[in-house]
């Protein structure tokens, strides 16, 4: 079984992101983990990160200016992975730094730092031959996104070759404030989950324990993001002991979910 497989077997999975290379990014994973965290999501910074909203925006711009490159979000990976090697890893970010070395090469550097899937937010199920078959090629998982939008006509071709869960991103719009209603989520997850068997996990706008647990209790997992990046912003250096409390309290709230 899979690490992300494993994540999900016995209780909804939290799922934080950061953005690689934005503050002290090794300590502040760490705080994640001890804090509850299930499944990784590290951010790779590009200049155009058009699904998110000012928060993970201004993260992007930060870890950019501070010199990031795709070898150290790769470095950082593997990193993390000697530190943890039981905790499931995911990049997610934009084609052009995954495929601009070609997609064998960034396969390639993935696997050797641990990596366990890759959500590639703009390259579409259609385009699945640009990198697809790479991840494949070292069990990697491509990890796609549905939204309200997706419809039962679009949702199979979502669907089709996708590994490791489907991220449901809640909202129509960039990451940040706005959450759905909750029967609006458990409407969709329930028809998501009538076509597919993997886990699925609900993103975009969770920012409290409350809205956590909420979601904990239709879906599979939660993905928490812009709260977590807004918490580096503020407090910089001091933001782990932050960032463990902060996910502490919603990892509580999701693994409670009955």
């Amino acid at each position: 079984m899979t690490r992300l497989a494993s994540a999900f077997l016995s209780r909804p999975a939290l799922v934080c992101f950061i953005t690689a290379g934005d503050g002290d990014t090794e300590a502040n994973l760490q705080a994640l983990v001890d804090g509850g965290a299930d499944i990784i999501e590290l951010g790779m910074p590009f200049t155009d990160p058009m699904a998110d909203g000012p928060a993970i925006q201004e993260a992007n711009i930060r870890s950019l200016k501070a010199g990031t490159t795709t070898l150290d979000v790769l470095k950082i990976a593997s990193e993390f992975r000697l530190r943890n090697p039981a905790i499931p890893l995911v990049l997610m970010g934009y084609a052009n730094p995954m495929i601009r070395r070609g997609a064998g090469w960034f396969a390639e550097k993935a696997s050797k730092a641990g990596v366990d899937g890759v959500i590639c937010v703009d390259l579409p199920p259609e385009e699945d031959h640009e990198l697809g078959p790479a991840l494949r090629s070292k069990q990697i998982a491509p990890i796609r996104l549905a939204t309200p939008t997706t419809d039962e006509k679009r949702l199979p071709a979502v669907l089709h070759k996708s590994d490791g869960f489907l991220y449901y991103v809640s909202v129509a719009g960039v990451t940040g404030n706005q959450q759905a209603s909750i029967a609006s989520i458990r409407s969709n997850v329930s028809r998501i989950k009538e076509s597919t068997s993997l886990p699925v996990a609900v993103g975009f706008g969770v920012r409290t324990p409350e809205q956590a647990g909420d979601i904990a209790k239709v879906a599979d997992g939660v993905v928490v993001g812009s709260a977590l990046v807004e918490i580096i912003a503020k407090f910089g250096k001091d933001a782990p002991s932050i960032l463990n409390e902060k996910t502490s309290a919603i990892a509580n709230a999701v693994h409670s979910a009955v």
